[in-house]
């Protein structure tokens, strides 16, 4: 029998225990700046970096797409930082998160962003890779740099289906 996980709606309830939505609905603030010109939607996220010479980076990523089902066969989590990815598109992607076990990832959850949602995955939170579902896209990626080894993978010993 194969491991299926079904997709849900990315709400800042359920997405909570992994991260943070990045998007205007959920700012815990808004005030314009600017001379009034621009309405500044504040503090979106937590982002993490520990470690030697840590720091946060800026960078672009440019993925290509993943079908539906998707066959999730490993995930990753970041020790040091946190990892935020933000659409440069309106496209939906894929969003797959997994608690802790203390010895390996749980069974993931599955979830699909809305127009204008991005997200920030807390550190030491096991994520699947960036999955863009419909045509190639671009991301917005604050992520952290630093000494050590910031990345740690975990392949599952039977795959997931995800649909």
């Amino acid at each position: 029998m194969q491991n299926t996980i079904k997709i849900s709606p990315l709400t800042a309830s359920a997405f909570a225990p992994f991260g943070d939505i990045l998007c205007k609905t959920q700012a815990p603030s808004a005030f314009h700046i600017n001379q009034g010109n621009c309405l500044r939607h504040h503090d979106l996220a937590k982002v993490e970096a520990t470690g030697t010479n840590a720091r946060v980076m800026i960078n672009i990523f440019s993925a290509k797409p993943y079908g539906l089902p998707f066959h999730l066969n490993m995930v990753e989590r970041h020790p040091y930082g946190s990892q935020a990815f933000m659409p440069l598109s309106s496209e939906p992607f894929l969003v797959i998160v997994a608690h802790d076990t203390g010895e390996d990832p749980a069974k993931p959850q599955a979830f699909i962003t809305q127009s204008g949602q991005g997200i920030n995955i807390h550190r030491n939170v096991w994520h699947g890779v960036l999955t863009p579902l419909n045509k190639p896209s671009d991301f917005l990626v604050i992520d952290r740099g630093g000494d050590e080894n910031n990345l740690q993978e975990f392949f599952f010993p039977k795959p997931y289906l995800i649909k």
